[in-house]
């Protein structure tokens, strides 16, 4: 339960008032989420290139992403978002890292790479139209492309970073 007085309540973005030591503290409350890195059979990880009009750029090349359902796992869920944006499941889904924030922006992230790859499509409620592309990239790519503007920086990339260091400390690979 949040504290505080709520403000505003949306589908998705509650936003409370807290007093403390005199103050008031405004709280914003975001669903937590899942971001999943597929990895096909070459070893590389799947983005898909998207529209999402209510950002800027319209359109997006970015992790597979979605939030937390109430009702389901952390990994029930990355495995539905994959099903429904690139039409795959996958046999292994490693939850290698988990962010949380707190203070003015209260969410949590679990962050996954998933392996070997099954088809299994799920309708996508944001409408099929809505991922424009699939396309696979190395690691050291997608880095890469956090240097141009192709690729956004987002809690994504905090994740794309932590991948990187494990893969470098060899505690996980994307064969």
């Amino acid at each position: 339960m949040k504290k505080g007085v709520i403000k505003y309540q949306g589908r998705f973005i509650q936003v409370t008032e807290e007093v403390m030591n005199n103050a008031i503290w405004e709280r914003s409350y975001i669903p937590n989420g899942v971001i999943v890195f597929p990895v096909n059979k070459e070893g590389k990880i799947l983005l898909v290139e998207e529209k999402r009009p209510h950002e800027t750029p319209t359109i997006r090349l970015k992790p597979l992403a979605g939030m937390l359902e109430d009702h389901e796992s952390p990994e029930a869920n990355a495995q539905r978002e994959m099903q429904e944006e690139i039409g795959f499941k996958a046999e292994k889904m490693i939850n290698y890292f988990s962010f949380s924030t707190s203070g003015t922006v209260n969410s949590k992230q679990y962050y996954f790479l998933a392996k070997n790859l099954i088809p299994s499509k799920l309708p996508n409620p944001d409408g099929e139209d809505s991922i424009i592309s699939i396309q696979a990239f190395s690691l050291d790519e997608i880095l890469e492309l956090l240097h141009t503007e192709k690729m956004k920086w987002s809690t994504s990339t905090l994740g794309l970073w932590r991948l990187k260091q494990l893969i470098d400390k060899k505690e996980i690979s994307l064969n």
